[in-house]
C-alpha cells in the first residue's frame, strides 16, 4: 500500500473516532427457547379484543372464540432486565456495597465504560473524555443520568485507589468508580458486551467503548469512549424519558462552519483533546499546550509524545517533575508514529500562533 493510502486510511480511522458512530444493540436471538400454549379467548369480528375467559365481545356482543397461543419462554420476560444482568455485589470508590442490577441499572439511563487506574494507553484519555460529557450534561448527572467505570484490575484497584483516580479527573455526582469479585467483573462486561479477551498484541488490555442504555425501556447502543463529548452527550441525553430537558452542547449544528481539518488538527482533536487545550490556560490536571516547542527541546518532546511511558520509568527529570506538578496523571502512550507526532506538533505551533495574533489585536480580551 502506497504512503498516501496508509495516510488515508488512519485519516478515516481517525475520523471514525472523531465521530463516535453509534452501534445500536439488539437483543439476542432467543431461537430454541421453549415454546408454551395458552388458552385464550378472541372476537371474530375484532381480533384486537382478547380475554383469558370465556365470554362476549364488549365491541359487537358476539361470543369470544376459544384459540391456542403460542408463546415463547423468552417473550413473557424482559429481555435486558433483572432476568438478563447480573445482580452482584459491587463496590464504589467510596467502600459502599451495591447491587448491579437492583442499585446501579434499574429504571435509570446509564453509560458505562472499562477502566483500570494503572493503564497508560486508552483509560485516561477515556476518563477525560467522559470528564467533559459531565461538564455538558450539567445537572442531568446524578438525577437522570448515571456513569460507571468499572476497573478490570479488582486486584490493584481498591476503593482508595479509585477514589483518587476519580478525583484527578473531577468526577462528580452521579458518576460511580466501581470494583468486586474478579469473576462477578468478567461476567458484568461479557453480558454488557464489553469483553475482551486477552490478547498478547494489545497491551491495553482491553478496547475503548462506552456502552449506553435506558434500561427501563431496553434502549442500549455502544459508542467509541474517545469520540467528540458533544456528540457523546447528546446521544445520552436523547435517552432521558423527560423530554423538557436539553443538553447544552453550544449552537445549532446548521451554524457549524464547513469542516476542513488537517492530519495533524485530527489527531489533536481525537487524542489529545480529551485532556489539553491550546492557549486557554494551564488547568489543574493538564498543562496547555501553547507555546511548548519554545519551552521545550524538539528531541525531547518528539520522545515524549511517543513513549511518555517509557520516559517516567526511567526517570527523566523533565516526565517527573511534570508527572508530580499534575497530580500524578500519567500522560498515555498514544502509540503515534513519528510522523503523527510531527503533524500534532505543527498544528499545536500554527494554533500558538493563531492566539498569538488575537492577543495583539485584541489585548483586553
Amino acid at each position: 500500500m502506497k504512503t498516501s493510502d496508509c495516510r488515508s486510511a488512519k485519516l478515516l480511522v481517525i475520523g471514525a473516532l472523531m465521530l463516535g458512530i453509534p452501534l445500536w444493540i439488539h437483543p439476542q436471538s432467543t431461537a430454541g427457547a421453549s415454546e408454551q400454549q395458552e388458552l385464550g379467548y378472541i372476537c371474530p369480528m375484532h381480533p384486537e379484543v382478547k380475554s383469558t375467559s370465556a365470554g362476549t365481545c364488549p365491541k359487537c356482543g358476539m361470543p369470544l372464540k376459544q384459540q391456542k397461543v403460542e408463546t415463547s419462554a423468552a417473550s413473557s420476560s424482559t429481555r435486558w432486565g433483572a432476568n438478563y444482568f447480573p445482580n452482584v455485589n459491587m463496590v464504589t470508590q467510596d467502600g459502599k456495597t451495591v447491587r448491579f442490577y437492583d442499585d446501579l441499572l434499574k429504571d435509570k439511563v446509564v453509560a458505562i465504560e472499562l477502566i483500570y487506574t494503572s493503564c497508560k494507553y486508552n483509560c485516561p484519555l477515556e476518563t477525560a473524555r467522559l470528564s467533559q460529557v459531565q461538564k455538558l450534561l450539567g445537572d442531568l448527572m446524578g438525577q437522570s443520568i448515571f456513569f460507571y467505570s468499572i476497573t478490570i484490575d479488582p486486584k490493584h484497584d481498591t476503593p482508595e485507589a479509585l477514589k483518587a483516580y476519580a478525583q484527578k479527573f473531577h468526577a462528580g455526582p452521579g458518576w460511580l468508580f466501581l470494583t468486586g469479585k474478579e469473576e462477578d467483573i468478567e461476567l458484568i462486561s461479557k453480558k454488557l458486551g464489553l469483553y475482551s479477551a486477552p490478547n498478547v498484541y494489545n497491551a491495553d488490555g482491553h478496547t475503548p467503548t462506552l456502552l449506553i442504555g435506558n434500561v427501563a425501556r431496553g434502549i442500549w447502543m455502544k459508542n467509541v469512549a474517545l469520540g467528540d463529548p458533544r456528540f457523546l452527550a447528546r446521544w445520552i441525553g436523547d435517552l432521558v424519558d423527560d423530554k423538557n430537558r436539553t443538553v447544552d452542547v453550544g449552537k445549532s449544528y446548521a451554524q457549524a462552519p464547513q469542516l476542513t481539518l488537517n492530519k495533524g488538527q485530527y489527531i489533536f482533536m481525537a487524542r489529545c483533546a480529551p485532556c489539553h487545550t491550546i492557549g486557554q490556560g494551564n488547568k489543574a490536571t493538564v498543562p496547555d499546550l501553547a507555546s511548548l516547542t519554545s519551552t521545550r527541546d524538539r528531541d525531547w518532546l518528539m520522545r515524549f509524545i511517543a513513549m511518555p511511558d517509557r520516559m517516567l520509568a526511567e526517570k527523566d527529570p523533565i516526565a517527573t517533575a511534570l508527572f508530580k506538578q499534575y497530580k500524578e496523571i500519567q500522560m498515555p502512550n498514544l502509540g503515534l508514529s513519528r510522523a503523527d507526532i510531527a503533524d500534532v506538533i505543527e498544528y499545536i505551533e500554527a494554533q500558538t500562533a493563531a492566539v498569538n495574533a488575537a492577543t495583539k489585536t485584541s489585548p483586553t480580551k
